[in-house]
């Protein structure tokens, strides 16, 4: 197939040196980061995509992107591509993962091995979908610590999903395993004919006929509810549009199984399986710890979201109810879901507020020594 804009390129990002970083996590998975730096570079900053997506949503080419605006920042760039990462294969195949795995093995890892070059630098954690779900669970759960501060985009602890969202999720993760397919993937359309893919493909097209590309068409129907689901069409580069199949990569079922269990339990993340000796180092519900976690959030959403819709509304909400009021909240109109990342003008709408935020959270740093370990945080502590 021809391609507009290389898969995996980093031609978004100009006059910064790139690393790649190798870690491994208790469970024997395999993960990597790309650090972006420049010389002098001050604050350091994880950056985590969410579920089927990859580093390559905050470095895209079409438009002045998040790392490129981090980096004209002063600010030292880290995105990690944990294990729902289209880079990655673990998503692939059959598998059983949930978040409680993300949270307690993926990011403690990561925020170690940034830890280990940048030193009692402040750290601060810009988060999406259930990236941003994934990592608040691990922040509140206490399986990392030593955060400068977090921006979580979409939904954090409390996820809300429209009602057409939970009848796919009470439905479609069975019904996909018993008709035998591994996955579900936005590239169908490009499968040989009559295979099941493409089959599958061409029927969610003929009733998304908002446009003409159909990995557009199938992210509605594996996120959210919308025609389209995931963003505003007129938020997009039409070249981002164009190449969605390329930027959102193929999922097993099991996450959804997770968030439809969060969504049930009254929009609260809450363990899988509570009594699995695998998670005993998490809560079982992770607002436990809430009112001990000092680490600043600001919570930010489109005001059309129409996968997670006010999710993160709700969390900053119930967080200031219980006495937590360093939290933030940001609404972006105009904007939907993944939009907030990859629309052609976060630059300008977006990304200026999360550089405020973080900038303002400089004061509340706290002196953090790498050990071996868990971090060790000195000073104002939980």
């Amino acid at each position: 197939m021809h391609r507009e804009i290389p898969l995996y390129t980093l031609d978004g990002v100009h006059d910064a040196a790139v690393s790649t970083h190798y870690l491994t996590t208790a469970d024997g998975l395999g993960l990597s980061m790309l650090r972006f730096t420049r010389a002098g570079s001050g604050d350091a900053v994880l950056v985590i995509h969410g579920l089927t997506t990859s580093t390559d949503m905050f470095v895209m080419p079409e438009h002045r992107n998040l790392v490129s605006c981090l980096l004209d920042a002063g600010f030292d760039v880290w995105c990690l591509d944990f294990r729902m990462s289209n880079r990655h294969s673990y998503n692939l195949g059959y598998h059983r993962y949930t978040l409680d795995d993300c949270a307690l093995f993926d990011f403690p890892p990561a925020v170690e091995e940034v830890r280990h070059h940048i030193g009692g630098r402040p750290l601060h954690v810009i988060a999406h979908c259930l990236g941003a779900a994934s990592f608040t669970m691990s922040l509140f759960g206490r399986a990392v610590d030593g955060i400068t501060s977090v921006v979580a985009n979409s939904v954090a602890l409390t996820p809300r999903i429209p009602w057409w969202s939970r009848v796919k999720l009470a439905v479609a993760p069975r019904l996909v395993e018993l008709a035998g397919i591994q996955y579900m993937n936005p590239c169908w359309s490009q499968d040989p004919l009559l295979t099941p893919g493409k089959v599958i493909s061409r029927a969610v097209s003929l009733v998304h006929r908002e446009c003409d590309v159909p990995a557009c068409h199938m992210l509605s129907l594996m996120w959210g509810t919308g025609w389209p689901a995931l963003y505003h069409h007129s938020n997009l580069d039409e070249r981002t549009h164009r190449r969605s199949g390329d930027l959102y990569g193929a999922t097993s079922m099991h996450y959804f199984r997770h968030v439809r269990r969060m969504a049930r339990a009254g929009n609260t993340a809450i363990k899988y399986r509570p009594g699995n000796p695998r998670h005993a180092a998490l809560p079982d519900n992770y607002f436990e710890h809430a009112t001990e976690i000092d680490t600043p959030v600001l919570f930010t959403t489109g005001a059309d979201n129409n996968v997670f819709t006010d999710s993160n509304v709700e969390c900053h909400r119930r967080l200031a109810e219980l006495g937590a009021t360093q939290h933030e909240l940001k609404v972006f109109p105009g904007y939907g879901h993944q939009d907030v990342f990859m629309g052609k003008d976060v630059a300008t709408d977006v990304v200026p507020h999360l550089i405020d935020f973080m900038t303002r959270q400089r004061a509340r740093h706290r002196t953090v020594r790498p050990d071996r370990g868990r971090l060790q945080v000195h000073g104002r502590g939980h």
